[in-house]
Parts: structure tokens; C-alpha cells; sequence
């Protein structure tokens, strides 16, 4: 294969606790690594989509544990519960003043873009040889870990805001789970 990769469109989440570690191990090689793992890791704890996370600034999450945002998307009011991931937050905005952007862009005094993170994202991925890593990466695996964990797929669709289970499923790529996991054994003909 020549040295360039091909690109899928078909952006799957990290399934496992080892996946997650090895792209974070990835991002820690980024030249603004503090920066690129903290947005990483408050997206997969958030399950914010990246369009609501790059635009956050320090004052829009540290003075309370339940801080609203309005999604750009939908316009809607979203509540986001942070007390599991408090130490984390603490210690990344130490030296940001309140107005801060908590992912700065590397030029002018802007935020990072969308694009910006799809970028460092696919040199990760790339070191980790990974093609199926995109922005709603983070965004499905938090989808996945708290349908894994919890089950409940109807507290699941009101926190994306979707109108159907099948649609929640889909997107954090638990359909194809369990198809993979109906035909391990299946076998005709034998």
C-alpha cells in the first residue's frame, strides 16, 4: 500500500479501555498533547459533540458541576454532569483565566476548529493504525461504554437526542455487535 491511507467514513467508537489507551498514548506525541488529551478525555466523558466542546471556554464548565450549554446543532439547553471527571478539569484550567478557550487554536486567538480536531485525530490514529477514527469517535464511545455499562438505551437516546432506539444502537455501533456476536458460532452445511 503506498503511503497513503485510505479513508473510511465508517467512524467507529474505542470499544475497550486498551483501545482508548493507545490512542491517548498517540495523542501524548502531539506537540500540544496537554491540550489534545484533556479535549479527548472530557469528550469521552461528556458525550458532547465536538461542534459544542471546541467553542468551551474555562468560565463554561468550572464554576459548577451541572454547567448548560447550548448545543449549536439542535439550539437545545444540554446539562452536562461533570463530577466524575472534576480532578481532571481542575487540574488542566490551574493557569486559565475564566474567558480562556479551553482548546486554544495554534493560530490567532481563536478556538480550535472542528476540522482542527479531525486533523490531530487522524495523525493519532494513524500512529496507532487505526482508519476509522473521526471526531464522533469520542462522541460514540461514550455511547457505548454507558450502554455497556447501564443498559439503558432510552436515557441513552434523550442524552443524543435521538428519536429511536434502533438509531441510538446504530450509532454507537452496538447493532453490529451483537450481529457479530449472533454469528461466532453459526455454521451451515457441517
Amino acid at each position: 500500500m503506498s503511503g497513503k491511507r485510505s479513508t473510511t467514513y465508517n467512524v467507529q467508537p474505542f470499544r475497550s479501555n486498551q483501545e482508548i489507551d493507545d490512542f491517548l498514548f498517540a495523542l501524548r506525541r502531539n506537540k500540544h498533547a496537554d491540550r489534545d488529551v484533556f479535549l479527548f478525555l472530557f469528550a469521552i466523558n461528556t458525550g458532547l459533540r465536538m461542534s459544542d466542546i471546541v467553542c468551551l471556554k474555562k468560565k463554561d464548565i468550572v464554576n459548577s458541576l451541572n454547567p448548560k450549554i447550548i448545543e449549536k446543532k439542535t439550539g437545545k439547553t444540554r446539562t452536562l454532569f461533570l463530577s466524575g471527571i472534576t480532578d481532571l478539569i481542575q487540574r488542566y484550567t490551574a493557569c486559565l483565566n475564566d474567558d480562556d478557550f479551553l482548546f486554544p487554536s495554534n493560530k490567532g486567538n481563536s478556538h480550535l476548529t472542528v476540522n482542527g480536531v479531525y486533523q490531530c485525530f487522524q495523525k493519532a490514529a494513524e500512529l496507532i493504525d487505526r482508519n476509522d477514527i473521526g471526531t464522533h469517535s469520542c462522541r460514540k464511545t461514550f455511547g457505548y461504554h454507558y450502554y455497556k455499562r447501564t443498559n439503558d438505551i432510552a436515557t441513552l437516546m434523550m442524552i443524543f437526542g435521538h428519536s429511536s432506539e434502533s438509531i441510538t444502537k446504530r450509532y454507537i455501533g452496538i447493532t453490529d455487535d451483537i450481529i457479530s456476536t449472533s454469528l461466532i458460532d453459526f455454521r451451515l452445511g457441517f
